[in-house]
């Protein structure tokens, strides 16, 4: 099973995403370094990844008016595969977040049906495999501060601002 990959230059970062062979997005990272994400996804799949050479499932356009602030969600189906148990149902939790909106940790715990699993939410947003597209950025602490982006608040705090949110100082 061949999986392919394209890389779209952002305002946060190469964004390097992961298609399956029937075109569903696998993984969306972005890094200053695509081969990094590449070469960790490659690992997770146990397989190798071939660059494609078109804009798959249209994502890259997606993500380029997404920025320009003309796109307010995306138009692709995703594979969770890479995703499993409880993460996978934050994640599903944390997709259905509207764009310009956030919910807190403890708001998709209980949302994906364990109100005690904030905590794991948490860290179902800092290693989901797809970003962006899962908005993982939406998901705040409970007193309105953000927490953490993938170990980057600037990013977070972009992305949120890009959708017109304000911010908490915390």
């Amino acid at each position: 099973m061949t999986h392919r990959y394209t890389v779209t230059p952002t305002p946060i970062g190469a964004a390097v995403a992961v298609f399956a062979p029937d075109d569903a997005l696998v993984a969306l990272g972005t890094a200053e370094d695509p081969l990094w994400v590449v070469e960790g996804v490659a690992r997770e799949l146990r397989g190798s990844l071939e660059a494609a050479h078109d804009d798959i499932a249209g994502l890259g356009a997606q993500l380029d008016a997404y920025f320009a602030g003309s796109r307010r969600a995306f138009d692709v189906e995703i594979d969770w595969s890479l995703s499993t148990g409880f993460q996978r149902e934050a994640l599903q939790e944390v997709a259905r977040i509207p764009y310009g909106e956030t919910a807190s940790y403890g708001e998709i715990a209980d949302r994906a049906g364990r109100p005690r699993a904030a905590r794991a939410v948490g860290t179902a947003c800092r290693f989901t495999p797809i970003t962006l597209v899962v908005p993982a950025h939406r998901v705040i602490r409970s007193d309105g501060s953000l927490g953490e982006y993938a170990g980057r608040e600037d990013v977070k705090r972009f992305l949120i601002e890009l959708e017109g949110g304000s911010v908490r100082e915390g």
